[in-house]
């Protein structure tokens, strides 16, 4: 079978390689997946850039977290899953229920082969069935991005209801689920861009308060003006230390900050103290388990909630698809169709 692997201390693109593989046999409680396409998140652009956190593999990894396809092979024991099933991987492979602990394998980083293959063996706790009306292009995009949205809007800390207010930084996959789930859940959505085109685009999809941090690099101020000086109830935080100490300013009495992503980098004020005084809580966010991905799948099909595809890469242009992503010029996910 034909898979890409991230050679051992890759520092770029090219990094990514295309190489031949056997096809994967299942053991037991494993299922085959056919994969028919991968998303792209911010934390595979550092796999390849060889800084994301931990040892990097000594052969070449396969990458990618994110992947769908339909099952073609079962193991003995398996109870989940029949061939034929429509199924996406989750992040975090054992990790079904319950908080967080060390040692869960995450895909697409370290030693853990990821998704970006023809074909792919898991343990069938680290599936999950699709519903019938999702494409499986759109079902390759939810492993992380999604999943990590609605931990942060619907599970850690008090749920989004119905009137609160919620800000999201830039428009990449994490913060566009974050738009449709809070809307869904009835909350108004503040958007920050560097880019007035997509701010028109958030529009499109529900959000009513639109800030390009290019002119109004104060933005945590233009946040309190919109909120009639309150502030948000929520903060989808993917900036990190860099955006940090606005956040803060920008979150309301009682409001809590999603801390998920480095995308403003390392260095930053991030003492907490203007939490303290407003009552405020700090989460920190690193994507959820099987019943998150479950429980947001059913609010999904409620709601009819599809996922914002920006555009679709071949497989045999993978490495276009990286370029593509880190140039910025995305809205929503970008696929890899296998």
């Amino acid at each position: 079978m034909r898979v890409y692997e991230v050679t051992s201390g890759s520092k770029s693109v090219e990094g990514l390689r295309f190489a031949e593989r056997p096809d994967p046999k299942p053991g037991w409680h494993q299922v085959v997946v056919r994969v028919r396409a991968t998303s792209l998140n911010f934390r595979d652009l550092a796999v390849v850039l060889g800084v994301y956190p931990g040892p990097q593999a000594d052969a070449g990894l396969i990458p990618l977290s994110d992947g769908a396809g339909e099952v073609v092979e079962i193991g003995e024991g398996v109870t989940r899953f029949k061939k034929g099933d429509r199924v996406a991987s989750t992040f975090f492979q054992g990790w079904v229920d319950g908080p967080p602990r060390p040692g869960f394998p995450a895909l697409g980083a370290s030693a853990v082969d990821g998704m970006l293959a023809e074909k792919v063996c898991l343990h069938e706790d680290g599936l999950i069935a699709l519903p019938d009306w999702m494409t499986l292009e759109e079902g390759a995009t939810l492993s992380c991005a999604a999943v990590t949205a609605w931990h942060g809007l619907m599970v850690s800390g008090r749920p989004v209801r119905p009137g609160d207010s919620v800000l999201v930084m830039g428009t990449g996959g994490v913060s566009m689920f974050a738009l449709q789930f809070a809307r869904a859940a009835g909350a108004r959505v503040i958007v920050t861009s560097s880019s007035d085109e997509k701010l028109v685009r958030a529009k499109t999809h529900g959000a009513s308060g639109l800030i390009n941090y290019k002119h109004t690099p104060d933005w945590e101020k233009e946040v309190l003006k919109l909120t009639d000086g309150r502030g948000v109830d929520v903060v989808v935080e993917v900036g990190g230390a860099g955006t940090l100490a606005k956040s803060y300013q920008a979150v309301g009495f009682g409001g809590k900050v999603a801390l998920i992503g480095v995308l403003a980098g390392h260095a930053g004020d991030t003492h907490p103290h203007p939490l303290m005084f407003k009552g405020a809580s700090l989460h920190g966010i690193f994507v959820g388990s099987r019943a998150m991905f479950a429980e947001m799948l059913t609010a999904m099909t409620v709601n009819q909630i599809r996922p914002i595809v920006d555009r679709a890469f071949p497989f045999e242009l993978a490495a276009d698809a990286y370029k593509y992503q880190m140039a910025g010029a995305h809205f929503g996910k970008v696929v890899i169709a296998v």
